[in-house]
């Protein structure tokens, strides 16, 4: 079984990726490092790429931008609580995770006004203002 391998030196980043619980699968995983959305120490790699201990990944998945250290390497996809033992968020990653969070929160939902659908002739009038 090979999951936190210290005997190998690397493992390449789209498995990492994927036994790091970034990705679902590994081919969305390559597909995200092809398209140059995961970052090693801040370059754009191929998915066959290495992964050594202490390198630095910024993954970009949706919305969300996470900043690691890679602490260990695995090949498999093993339980959540493995998976994080595998990397360490930065601090400064933390934080703006929180603070968008915090805006997001703050916001105001856009359809908060909206009591009801139009009706028929509110519609109307409506299509009559967009097409003049």
């Amino acid at each position: 079984m090979k999951s936190l391998s210290l005997a190998a030196s690397s493992v390449r980043i789209d498995k990492w990726l994927w036994a790091a619980r970034f990705f679902k699968t590994r081919s969305l995983a390559t597909n995200a490092v092809e398209l140059g959305r995961v970052l090693q120490n801040e370059q754009r790699v191929k998915p066959a790429h290495a992964v050594k201990i202490g390198d630095q990944l910024e993954i970009q998945h949706g919305e969300q931008t996470s900043i690691v250290i890679v602490l260990g390497l695995s090949e498999i996809r093993g339980p959540a609580p493995v998976a994080q033992a595998l990397y360490q968020e930065t601090g400064e990653s933390i934080a703006k995770r929180q603070q968008r969070a915090e805006n997001r929160r703050m916001q105001v939902e856009p359809s908060i006004h909206i009591q009801s659908r139009p009706t028929k002739k509110q519609r109307r009038q409506l299509n009559h203002i967009n097409f003049d």
